[in-house]
């Protein structure tokens, strides 16, 4: 059952460095008909369910503060704009700079900082709140949020103490953050999102299947260097393809990205599973797709139904 909102791709307001969110308009065209539910065990930022119209998801991450934002937005997603509101006061109490309110850098931050003058800007205010909340017991999701929109490449990561840990970024508060906010709002309202967290393993075991389900899953990457892929071995990589096997037999539709070739390195894991599937080559967004040259990265869907 299709959810009836705008065709336009929009942006998750996590704002993930290499999310799906550009590369939706290949992949979702992949995507089965006659579904009724989405699932995602690995659902980061949320790009896919935003930009798909399955009204029922069911969506996980092992990340428990990306689980906490999206429960937090879910929950104000029929007053955004309060919400929003509540952020720039925040922003307003530390002092940071809100250009989505106006605000301008002043001219000789410009000229003495011309490559990085929000940061700072910003530095002094962003400290103080990130201290703030290290040292809450309680930690506060709408504060972790504002952290992260002004944080460097808007990461979320945390020292073995629990810390959060990411310097100031040259970002701030802008028009595309409420942009985000509110396009996250339109897409989750009046749709049956719920959302978990545990390992992929226990939420995709743990799932009653039914008629209509379709599987999306982004793993992190066995061949690339990123901080999202750390802790992913050769032994989560078996295990998720075991699952998917046995998900196919019993006729649940799932598609799958991954890369397979990275620079000099190859998935050979991946390589040899995906031979009994269909296998679609997307235009990554790391590569120049156009210089054909130097194949340094290939990124694939791999689906287990022929597409229309």
């Amino acid at each position: 059952m299709a959810v009836p909102f705008s065709k336009e791709f929009v942006r998750s307001p996590f704002f993930y460095v290499g999310d799906k969110y550009k590369l939706m308009p290949q992949i979702s065209p992949l995507f089965p008909h006659g579904i009724e539910r989405l699932i995602e065990p690995f659902v980061g930022g949320g790009s896919v369910f935003l930009n798909t119209e399955y009204s029922s998801v069911l969506a996980n991450d092992l990340n428990s503060d990306v689980v906490d934002i999206h429960r937090l937005l879910l929950s104000r997603n029929n007053d955004m704009d309060t919400f929003i509101e509540e952020l720039v006061e925040i922003a307003r109490k530390y002092d940071l700079s809100c250009t989505f309110k106006g605000d301008s850098v002043p001219k000789e931050i410009l000229v003495q900082y011309p490559k990085t003058y929000f940061a700072h800007l910003n530095r002094t205010g962003f400290n103080n709140l990130k201290a703030e909340y290290n040292k809450s017991s309680e930690r506060d999701p709408i504060q972790l949020y504002v952290l992260m929109i002004y944080g460097f490449n808007r990461m979320l990561r945390f020292n073995r103490k629990g810390e959060f840990n990411i310097p100031v970024g040259n970002v701030d508060f802008n028009s595309n953050v409420a942009i985000a906010l509110l396009a996250y709002a339109e897409r989750t309202l009046n749709r049956k999102i719920n959302f978990s967290n545990l390992t992929f393993k226990d939420f995709l075991n743990g799932i009653s299947y039914k008629t209509g389900d379709f599987v999306y899953l982004d793993p992190p990457y066995l061949i690339t260097a990123s901080e999202y892929n750390k802790g992913w071995n050769e032994a989560n990589e078996i295990s998720l393809y075991a699952i998917l096997d046995e998900l196919n037999e019993k006729g649940v539709k799932f598609a799958l990205s991954n890369v397979e070739i990275y620079g000099n390195r190859q998935n050979t894991i991946l390589e040899n599973w995906m031979k009994r599937y269909y296998v679609n080559v997307i235009r990554s967004n790391y590569i120049n797709y156009f210089d054909n040259r130097k194949k340094s990265l290939r990124e694939v869907l791999v689906c287990n139904y022929e597409q229309a």
